[in-house]
């Protein structure tokens, strides 16, 4: 396998809804296509999942493209590769920058697949037919529209509830959602929204039973979240502070957590991933595949990955239309009560939608 051609799509799409957390508020959604050819004419597809701010990591559109266009494709182009596992080694010399990373690492596991005529989940060594399913909801006006739209996912299949949380709009939100809906799976998700001087408040979510509280402090930290842990019953979730292997390696020996969020793009690619994955089921810690308001491309890896055995919770991965009123896939991404089933077929399992990419692409960069 040898990539012989790159073309780096910026794209600029409108979300139906907004999606607001505790960083803030998104609906028109700048991201990153990333086309790449190999010597035999194969074509695999990648997506960068880094926002135009750097809400939640460091890295932004700007800074991905950047990084792709003058560091990691050219470390490639015209590169003999014998498997994808090779690319995360050719980066170890680029510090951090785990989305563009992902974003390219993403295509070549796309190419692998197809020329040994497998499925991608194939590929990454997944098993599973079908994947459970559920919906990250932001931050909604009001509680009662809040409660509104919990149901209508619930109505739709959804099979677990996630919900956003920050500084005054936490407790007493989740009271109110156990009253209304006393068994539904639901975990609350912070953003890093809180300090360990919050430990009061937070040990006030043990009483509603959630499933997991997610990234409750400081995006880079274990050490306070270990402290944390061990003051709550609730199991916490990390996200943002796995960005690596031994990240998550430190965290599970630590205590820092009981569940891991595992997002292909935060700790730099499927190969990381899988790492992160295979560590957490011999030490016993369940994982999960997070969200980051992917079109269908990055939808389609997150499917993929979680088809491994260890993904034992429902994930974001919801249908395409919980978000985009086209996507550029096709077939989009349907969720048939709670699951989505895993495609068999060769490659990401979706075909691209060129159209949709053209009318959407505002620039496009080509490297050779």
């Amino acid at each position: 396998m040898k990539l012989t051609e790159v073309k780096l799509y910026t794209m600029e799409m409108r979300m139906k809804t907004a999606f607001t957390t505790s960083f803030g508020t998104m609906q028109d959604k700048t991201f990153l296509l990333i086309e790449a050819k190999d010597e035999s004419g194969v074509v695999g597809w990648g997506e960068g999942v880094a926002f135009d701010t750097p809400w939640y990591t460091e890295e932004t559109v700007k800074t991905s493209l950047h990084m792709l266009q003058d560091f990691l494709v050219p470390m490639l182009i015209g590169r003999e590769l014998g498997h994808p596992d090779e690319v995360t080694g050719l980066f170890q010399s680029i510090r951090r920058n785990n989305m563009a990373k992902s974003a390219i690492e993403g295509a070549v596991w796309d190419i692998y697949a197809q020329l040994t005529k497998q499925s991608l989940a194939q590929a990454v060594g997944g098993t599973r037919e079908k994947i459970e399913v559920g919906i990250s909801i932001g931050i909604q006006p009001t509680v009662g529209e809040l409660l509104q739209v919990i149901a209508q996912f619930l109505n739709e299949g959804y099979r677990r509830i996630k919900v956003k949380i920050k500084p005054g709009w936490d407790v007493h939100v989740i009271r109110q959602i156990r009253a209304r809906f006393p068994d539904i799976p639901l975990m609350a998700d912070a953003n890093s929204a809180y300090t360990i001087e919050d430990i009061a408040l937070l040990k006030q979510l043990d009483e509603f039973n959630l499933m997991m509280i997610e990234q409750p402090l400081a995006h880079d930290d274990i050490v306070d979240h270990a402290i944390l842990q061990k003051q709550l019953k609730t199991p916490i979730c990390l996200d943002e502070s796995i960005t690596s292997f031994d990240d998550a390696r430190k965290a599970v020996k630590l205590g820092s957590c009981g569940i891991i969020n595992i997002k292909i793009g935060r700790v730099g690619g499927i190969t990381e991933a899988k790492r992160i994955h295979d560590y957490c089921e011999a030490h016993g810690i369940p994982v999960w595949c997070g969200g980051m308001l992917e079109a269908g491309i990055g939808r389609a890896h997150n499917i993929a990955l979680t088809s491994l055995m260890n993904f034992v919770m429902p994930g974001d991965t919801a249908a395409s239309s919980r978000y985009w009123y086209e996507d550029v896939i096709v077939p989009e991404v349907t969720v048939d009560a709670g699951y989505i089933y895993v495609p068999k077929e060769i490659g990401i399992g979706y075909d691209v939608n060129r159209d949709i990419i053209n009318r959407y692409a505002k620039n496009v960069v080509v490297i050779k």
